[in-house]
């Protein structure tokens, strides 16, 4: 599913507008997004949780000439599943 085929199921199941829906997913969107970058988590009981995670620096290796690089530590987006959505996945 891809996001106007989501804004399409949005607009039915909530019997409002395609315009109201991409509302209403954008300004989703942009608040996780901002919040989490913010560096706070965003917890939907039963669906999920966003967070950011710390990669540590590492050693990695560039693939065509096999040298040495360093890889910096940096601040990722991380999503960790609830338990409700594993388990409506899970009776498939």
């Amino acid at each position: 599913m891809n996001k106007s085929e989501l804004i399409d199921a949005i607009a039915g199941k909530a019997e409002i507008s395609k315009a109201d829906a991409t509302k209403a997913l954008d300004a989703f969107l942009d608040t996780i997004v901002e919040t989490v970058a913010a560096g706070d988590a965003v917890n939907l009981i039963g669906f999920g949780a966003f967070k950011t995670s710390e990669r540590a620096a590492r050693q990695g290796k560039n693939p065509k000439t096999g040298e040495k690089l360093e890889i910096p530590a940096a601040t990722v987006p991380k999503f960790a599943v609830g338990a409700g959505f594993k388990a409506a996945v899970a009776k498939k």
